[in-house]
């Protein structure tokens, strides 16, 4: 039955014999057993998550077919690539580091190779991965008896779930649930979209980012600097998500909307996680600047105010490929994911979203681009920029559910390709 919200000014202009009578002279209270709250709460977010999950599995199944038809996998080392099935591809390169730190902790240390020279002249250490989404391998794994690669992927999926809730949530908020949906849709399908279902810790992330956005703008603020804080303990790029969350809770505090003690609270937890495994891991190297160290000497990864990227950006388009670290086909995709945000950006702005989601999505995008790094990994890289979606979500959603499946879908297949044969098999994630 549907139910008709009665505004307080009808309410109150009710003649006294029109309102309802007091039952025992106590004030009326709606009241909600728990499985009515459950089943409330999975009927409304059913269809989001049936909606993203049928678009990932469509690009998953897309994916595995590909890489059981090249075959590739089978000659390629186990940490590399590759393995004895198709699917053992998801939990190589970060997969493998990941696993490790679950199974075996961390040993933060800074080895020089004898005798290099160049770019990387140290020892990969597992430091250099963040905390939070091998802790929860671990504790996934003590909980259901999987071993670290189902534990890890099944963190994975349940977080891309709970990604896609939180991108609905956001789109939602600001457009309409048409459109949350269209967006939770675009999450599937998106470039580096490949990673969501691996052992990666981008979904995790994302879900985090995504939800922390959301209690920002429904102005629970404890919540967005908890989140945030957990954030930081997954992934370094979380700087972009605390600086968001920082001018949003300037603003209100400029604009006095939500007092002083919630915002400031927000804006003092928020970058805890970060600062403590950066400090932690600095003081167990015994240097304060270990873990940049370790990025830039073990990995090549480092800030160079987007030299790498700007080379490539050139590189590409002219068919040279005597840049650092080249894999043609990944890279062309990773220029196009480029181009494809730089086009999204100014119709974001039109939208005029709120502060924390146009700083969140401009700093993450200098972060990624002003470093130097595997510029085939740009799509993953890039995967956090869910407001990016809103523009896209914001014109699908005049569309027909069907027609919008449908067109979600074609991308969908084609993200095998895109965004998983080519990041696991063509370049490195």
């Amino acid at each position: 039955m549907n139910e008709t919200i009665t505004p307080a000014s009808d309410w109150n202009a009710r003649l006294p014999e029109e309102r309802p009578a007091p039952t025992d002279g106590k004030r009326q209270r709606p009241c909600r057993t728990m499985k009515q709250t459950i089943k409330q709460t999975v009927k409304h977010h059913t269809p989001v998550l049936a909606y993203y999950g049928a678009l990932k599995l469509i690009g998953f199944v897309s994916f595995m077919w590909l890489l059981d038809s090249a075959g590739n996998y089978r000659t390629k080392n186990p940490r590399f690539g590759g393995g004895a099935h198709p699917w053992d591809v998801l939990a190589t390169w970060d997969g493998w580091w990941y696993q490790q730190i679950a199974v075996h902790g961390y040993h933060p240390e800074l080895v020089r190779i004898p005798g290099a020279t160049g770019m990387i002249t140290l020892e990969g250490n597992s430091a250099a991965f963040f905390p939070l989404y091998p802790a929860l391998i671990r504790l996934a794994s003590e909980l259901t008896g999987l071993g670290s690669y189902g534990a890890g992927l099944l963190v994975s999926v349940l977080a891309s779930f709970v990604a896609a809730l939180g991108i609905y949530a956001v789109a939602a908020q600001l457009l309409d649930s048409r459109a949350g949906l269209a967006a939770a849709g675009l999450w599937a399908v998106w470039p580096g979209s490949g990673v969501e279902w691996a052992v990666y810790s981008d979904s995790l992330f994302v879900a985090l980012a995504a939800w922390a956005c959301h209690a920002v703008l429904t102005r629970r603020w404890l919540t967005a600097g908890l989140l945030t804080c957990a954030a930081g303990l997954n992934r370094p790029t979380a700087a972009a998500l605390i600086a968001a969350v920082a001018v949003a809770a300037l603003l209100a505090l400029r604009d006095r909307r939500d007092g002083v003690l919630r915002p400031l609270a927000a804006t003092a937890v928020a970058p805890l996680g970060l600062l403590a495994y950066l400090g932690w891991v600095g003081h167990r190297m015994g240097d304060y600047g270990g873990y940049f160290k370790l990025q830039s000497g073990a990995w090549a990864h480092k800030w160079d105010y987007g030299s790498q990227t700007l080379d490539v950006l050139t590189s590409i388009p002219v068919g040279r490929t005597t840049y650092l670290f080249a894999w043609p086909f990944a890279d062309l995709i990773g220029v196009c994911v480029v181009l494809l945000g730089f086009a999204l950006l100014p119709l974001l702005f039109r939208l005029r979203p709120p502060a924390v989601l146009i700083v969140y999505t401009v700093l993450t995008v200098a972060l990624v681009l002003g470093s130097q790094q595997i510029f085939s990994n740009v799509s993953r890289y890039l995967l956090p920029l869910f407001p990016l979606f809103l523009p896209l979500a914001a014109a699908l959603r005049r569309l027909s559910l069907a027609h919008q499946f449908t067109l979600l879908g074609m991308a969908a297949l084609a993200s095998g390709s895109y965004a998983g044969y080519a990041l696991f098999e063509l370049g490195v994630p």
